[in-house]
């Protein structure tokens, strides 16, 4: 008897239809797995063996086949453990094949029959509801499935539930769909003291989406204030959350079964490779510029980075995609991510700052910031200096805004652009920061003053066209702050003030 099962295959975020059939005929007892299996199907023959033995089911002594079909793409992982199991399963009568196919089946065995959680139910949960068929699940991602619509979930803890299930002795009780509980202000601007103009450049960023590097000597607060930009930002919307919590599933970094409206905010250390940043591997796995995405992702000490590592960032931010090709893969994975970078302005960290800078000053600086490239300079919006505290902030007692009111401005601010894009009939854009050049001319109206200003700064500084745009898009941003239909000359000082690399040229 041929018996089939539904489950799926994962390339990226794309998810790929497997048929998994069984095949139990007469013959010398043998159980083959064939369809490119990887190591981890293959050992999933003692794993059933056992979990058989442990609710009282004896395999067959006949010729056991498995097919993976499509034969031609490698199967990875250990979620085809149920699967199987429920395939040799029906192929032995003992549960209704017509049944079985109205399910996607992901799960890993134990040896005790215990369901085990694996990744990626998220996006399997998703391809169930887009075929109007159910899944079967671990009980413990049950409310992570149930966030995708899909109508009929099966979570179930054991094999001897799923048994119960299918011969009708057992109604299994269906998720419900929950949110993680994020804890309240954990962090707060209010922490910070002094740094005005850098809460001032955070608070730009969050609202419009753009990215940011600080430059200061060691203590001045870049952590600190980097930190807390998750704070101001708006939670995701349900898009924005299934998207970066499907890749969190793939990854096997989703907590627990409950789906995080926070944004994520990723800080790699600087000792990261290439593949651990954009991602890769075998099988490719995000990186953590995807595992932010439409969250944060900071780099602190910048230049410490490896230069082929931070030219790699180049694509994914003008694009908010990375694409990873490999020899036997091409993988693509969203990366829309606000980059948030954090440098000293020397080696020794202390230039300009009498009797601590080193003996090579300014050398030293010159050479430290040439670390980092111009094309990948060119793509960051803010770029500003945040100097050392100074003993009398230090002392004071804290007097600055919470990161609550800095919020309302901020969703104020993106309300704004929504209701731009959706006039434009752009309502896939989220931020300023997206918009692409045709869209800027009709969104960033300047007044005389305002483009006499931004013209003669920008021949002055051989401004790239790039650097143009992306000023016009800051500038969009501070006007929507101040709730301005048009851009003045004070919107556009603003935003050419927030580029440290000029600060000798007087506005």
């Amino acid at each position: 008897m041929l018996s089939r099962v539904h489950t799926v295959a994962f390339n990226g975020l794309e998810i790929i239809d497997v048929e998994l059939q069984v095949q139990i005929s007469s013959g010398m007892p043998n159980f083959t797995i064939v369809g490119l299996p990887d190591k981890t199907i293959a050992e999933s023959r003692e794993r059933i063996r056992a979990a058989f033995f442990s609710i009282g089911i004896k395999l067959p002594p006949s010729r056991i086949t498995v097919n993976l079909t499509p034969a031609d793409i490698l199967k990875e992982g250990s979620h085809y453990d149920l699967p199987l199991a429920l395939g040799i399963m029906c192929g032995m009568g003992i549960i209704s094949q017509e049944k079985l196919s109205r399910y996607i089946v992901v799960g890993e065995v134990g040896l005790d029959g215990a369901i085990i959680n694996v990744n990626g139910v998220l996006p399997a949960a998703i391809k169930a509801a887009s075929e109007r068929i159910g899944i079967i699940c671990p009980h413990g991602q049950g409310g992570e499935a149930a966030w995708s619509g899909c109508k009929e979930i099966v979570s179930a803890r054991n094999l001897e539930e799923v048994l119960g299930f299918f011969q009708g002795k057992l109604q299994i009780e269906a998720p419900q769909a929950e949110i993680l509980d994020v804890e309240e202000n954990r962090l707060d601007m209010r922490d910070v003291k002094g740094q005005e103009t850098a809460k001032r450049a955070l608070e730009i960023a969050a609202a419009g989406g753009h990215n940011v590097i600080m430059v200061g000597p060691p203590g001045s607060g870049k952590s600190m204030l980097a930190a807390r930009l998750p704070t101001i930002l708006p939670l995701m919307s349900r898009e924005e959350a299934i998207e970066t919590n499907m890749i969190a599933s793939i990854a096997g970094e989703l907590s627990g079964s409950c789906l995080n409206f926070e944004r994520p905010f990723r800080s790699p250390h600087h000792s990261a490779s290439t593949p651990a940043l954009v991602g890769g591997g075998r099988p490719a796995r995000p990186g953590e510029i995807s595992l932010a995405s439409n969250g944060v992702l900071f780099l602190d000490e910048l230049p410490e980075f490896a230069r082929s590592t931070l030219e790699a960032l180049r694509q994914p931010l003008e694009t908010g995609m990375i694409n990873i090709s490999r020899v036997n893969s091409h993988v693509q994975f969203p990366a829309k991510i606000q980059l948030i970078a954090a440098m000293n302005p020397c080696r020794c960290g202390y230039l300009g700052v009498q009797g601590r800078e080193c003996t090579r000053a300014p050398r030293c600086a010159q050479e430290y910031q040439a670390k980092i490239s111009g094309p990948l300079l060119d793509r960051i919006d803010i770029q500003i200096e945040v100097p050392a505290v100074s003993p009398w902030d230090m002392a004071a007692t804290p007097d600055g805004e919470y990161s609550s009111d800095i919020r309302k401005r901020v969703v104020a601010a993106r309300k704004i652009q929504r209701e731009r894009f959706d006039k434009f009939g752009r309502s896939d854009l989220r931020v300023n920061a997206e918009l692409s050049a045709d869209m800027l001319e009709q969104a960033a109206v300047m007044d005389d003053d305002a483009k006499e200003l931004l013209i003669t700064y920008a021949n002055r500084v051989k401004l790239s066209a790039r650097g143009y745009n992306r000023t016009l898009k800051l500038a969009r941003t501070i006007a929507d702050l101040q709730n301005e239909i048009k851009l003045h000359r004070i919107h556009i000082a603003e935003a050419l003030s927030l580029r440290w690399k000029v600060p000798d040229y007087k506005i």
